[in-house]
């Protein structure tokens, strides 16, 4: 019996809604949808019922009901104005609906809405069939500068070009690709280098062109700079033993543009064991630095990085940094002094060789060269003895 009553309740109340004193409300009239260039930015007029034109006493809004494609789903807003601006995307069917609402004293202050609503479908632009782009794709480099690239159909005529326009709201018109990326002589991608795209924006994408054929299929994108930020490299990764046999590893951010807290780590972990057997795994972190409690024979370690959820919608990784490696050599105290004492002792008698060496040559050589004066008494002993002969 409950649910039967819930049920008449409702029937009434739908009924006050749409109709009150007799009086049934009509739907807007002349649905509009302009395109002022912007790629999917949208606004959407109609003007009020003729049967309302007349009908000043009583304030009039208006809920527009449109499909947004992007979440796949109907959203509805109430407003007292006419027009109503909105993001479609233009690769797919835009449809709108628009509803009358009245209330104040010629309603008795309750709110009724018409039963019927003005629909307007408008269908994506037309093309060459299967020329639309492939893999449209933009990163946007360590917050310092995006770059776009996509893929050519491969029913795409031969010396058609294609061209890319962006649009966001702090332009008052769209404009072209400031440099383009060409590989074998055609457009492949666009570098956006001391281009300003402001983040937390739509950002509109119309990649369109032309061949003998006719107009190519355009591609139309939208999308916000903050979710497409693949971050630097790791440059410096630091591995230092601490007491407790641990291992402590540091690294250093990228670059001063990406903001700390918005950085979550990725480590991966290669150890060798005493049986030459490697294993791999890979550790999450929000922090710069990691502490291991234990060693293995061999630890190898690299980082990667991207920006977590509470600054990004989503985000890539950036690239793996060069993998720093440490080696464990733990030599018994005693044996490493036995093994200084006798480098030491090499050492000095190689040096007490060399010494005994040098000393004996020099004396060696004081002997055997005979002294001055002897060598002048002997040569006029000789004269002498041969005059007296």
């Amino acid at each position: 019996m409950a649910s039967i009553a819930a049920l008449m309740l409702l029937i009434i109340s739908w009924r006050n809604i749409s109709y009150c004193c007799g009086l049934k409300v009509d739907p807007p009239e002349e649905l509009v949808i302009i395109d002022p260039g912007h790629f999917g930015h949208l606004e959407i007029t109609w003007s009020p019922p003729a049967s309302l034109i007349n009908m000043t006493e009583c304030p009039v809004l208006y809920q527009v009901e449109y499909f947004n494609s992007y979440r796949n789903r109907w959203t509805a807003i109430r407003t007292s104005r006419r027009s109503y601006s909105a993001q479609f995307d233009l690769m797919k069917d835009v449809r709108v609906k628009v509803y009358t609402l009245l209330s104040g004293p010629c309603t008795n202050g309750t709110m009724i809405m018409s039963t019927n609503y003005t629909e307007l479908i408008q269908k994506p632009p037309a093309g060459v069939v299967g020329t639309a782009v492939q893999d449209f794709v933009c990163v946007f480099h360590n917050m310092e500068y995006m770059e776009c690239h996509w893929g050519r159909s491969s029913k795409m005529p031969v010396n058609s070009e294609q061209s890319l326009y962006f649009w966001h709201k702090k332009l008052e018109q769209s404009e072209e690709c400031p440099k383009y990326v060409i590989s074998g002589g055609v457009r492949v991608g666009c570098n956006f280098t001391g281009t300003y795209l402001p983040d937390f924006t739509d950002i509109n994408f119309c990649l369109n062109g032309s061949s003998r054929e006719g107009t190519l299929k355009p591609t139309f994108i939208s999308l916000q700079i903050q979710n497409h930020v693949k971050p630097g490299t790791t440059e410096k990764l630091h591995l230092k033993t601490v007491p407790d046999t641990q291992l402590e590893i540091h690294w250093e951010y990228p670059n001063e543009w990406i903001p700390g807290h918005c950085l979550e780590w990725e480590v991966e972990h290669n150890q060798e064991g005493p049986d030459g057997k490697i294993t791999s795994k890979q550790i999450l972190t929000k922090q710069t630095s990691l502490a291991l409690t234990s060693i293995h024979e061999r630890d190898c370690f690299r980082i990667r990085s991207k920006l977590h959820k509470y600054c990004a919608d989503k985000s890539f990784w950036s690239e793996w940094s060069h993998p720093s490696c440490h080696l464990e050599f733990t030599p018994e105290p005693e044996w490493n002094m036995v093994c200084v004492y006798i480098t030491i002792a090499i050492i000095a008698v190689l040096l007490l060789s060399l010494c005994v060496g040098v000393g004996f040559k020099v004396k060696s050589r004081q002997e055997k060269k005979p002294d001055p004066l002897l060598t002048t008494l002997f040569a006029q002993n000789s004269a002498l003895t041969v005059a007296e002969a």
